[in-house]
């Protein structure tokens, strides 16, 4: 439901879990011992489920939810930029090129100095132009 949300927070740099097939109790029952916010678009869970720190989402589109959480919690949205990973959502390391030459086009060893390495997954990240891109969605989904 909030997948692509859940994506654009770690972008962002928020620690930020996402499991697609969850039991509502046991979403409940992991954000409390985590001590996490949960976010959700399904109505049924605050009337189920009685969460202090429970947030309905509004907005249907992604950028529109963006919007809404940025407003709500008043999300800095350029201090931790690239410092998780989408997709998995672990603290970004790093590395110098030598360390992931194999695992990137030649090209891109070329044209870039800096990369970062997911311990997690093991995805390498650099800003190719795509950054750009990321950036300038983020600058429209949180105008007023």
């Amino acid at each position: 439901m909030l997948g692509r949300l859940a994506r654009w927070l770690r972008i962002l740099g928020y620690d930020t879990r996402y499991e697609a097939h969850v039991e509502d109790a046991a979403l409940v029952r992991r954000a409390l011992q985590e001590d996490r916010v949960i976010l959700t678009r399904d109505r049924a869970l605050p009337v189920e489920f009685r969460v202090p720190a429970l947030i309905l989402v509004k907005a249907e589109q992604p950028e529109e939810q963006l919007r809404e959480l940025v407003t709500l919690f008043q999300l800095d949205t350029e201090g931790r930029l690239f410092t998780r990973c989408s997709r998995c959502n672990a603290g970004l390391e790093s590395v110098p090129s030598d360390q992931i030459a194999e695992r990137v086009p030649p090209r891109v060893i070329r044209e870039h100095d800096h990369f970062k390495l997911c311990p997690g997954c093991g995805r390498v990240y650099w800003e190719g132009s795509h950054v750009d891109r990321i950036r300038d969605a983020i600058r429209r989904a949180v105008a007023p």
